[in-house]
């Protein structure tokens, strides 16, 4: 799904950006244009960012105690 029109920002984009370590809406910005055009992108993007750095938080299989 296209989250800035504007700049032609899908949301796989940031989830992509985020994988590669994207920490900030701003960093995004940069990145992708994202936001730099009428702004009302903003949001969506951040929650989409987020959502995928929460993800991304625990990248390594966790392991059962061994017995």
């Amino acid at each position: 799904m296209y989250v800035c029109i504007c700049h032609g920002v899908t949301d796989h984009d940031i989830r992509r950006a985020a994988e590669a370590g994207c920490a900030s809406v701003a960093e995004l910005t940069m990145r992708t244009g994202l936001g730099s055009g009428c702004g009302s992108c903003g949001d969506m993007a951040a929650e989409i960012l987020d959502e995928a750095r929460a993800t991304r938080a625990f990248p390594l299989p966790v392991f059962a105690a061994a017995a």
